[in-house]
């Protein structure tokens, strides 16, 4: 299940349409192009930065401007009895940049970035050694063909 969120309005959709296009763009210049006041225009974004909406600025940075070339994608299987533990000690990794929980075969669907081969080995392993982890399978990413977006979800209002 993905965490809850709040469904979000025209306005703040249309916040965050601007704020996608133009992440600098002034508080100012985004009520000035929306025909808002300023006032609401701050409030919407002080509302967006609380947790379940945005993102962590982090997220824009390249992993391959950090000296990370290699991104591979490790599933996991993991002893459901130990599950707390190895979330702790995946956390615990810092090359590990996404984790999510899957039904199906696996576990955890871990996102994961390595300098070259050899770092990607490591933290290959690191992963296995984990308490609770049973076993793991590894996959390089060769392309990015469509990467993380979200923007193409902000013009429409959801049905309901």
């Amino acid at each position: 299940m993905v965490r809850a969120s709040r469904i979000l309005d025209s306005t703040s959709r249309a916040v965050l349409a601007a704020l996608d296009r133009d992440p600098r763009a002034s508080v100012g210049w985004i009520a000035e192009t929306l025909g808002l006041a300023r006032g609401t225009v701050q409030n919407r974004i002080g509302q967006l930065f609380d947790g379940r909406t945005l993102r962590p600025h982090s997220v824009t940075v390249l992993p391959e401007s950090l000296g990370y070339a290699i991104r591979a994608i490790v599933t996991a299987e993991v002893d459901q009895s130990r599950f707390d533990e190895a979330m702790l000690a995946l956390r615990e990794i810092p090359e590990i940049i996404e984790c999510v929980a899957t039904s199906g075969e696996d576990d955890l669907l871990c996102q994961v970035v390595a300098r070259d081969a050899d770092d990607l080995y490591r933290i290959g392993q690191q992963v296995l050694r984990c308490p609770g982890i049973r076993r793991t399978a590894t996959s390089l990413v060769l392309k990015e063909l469509i990467a993380h977006r979200v923007a193409q979800l902000l013009p429409e209002a959801p049905a309901g």
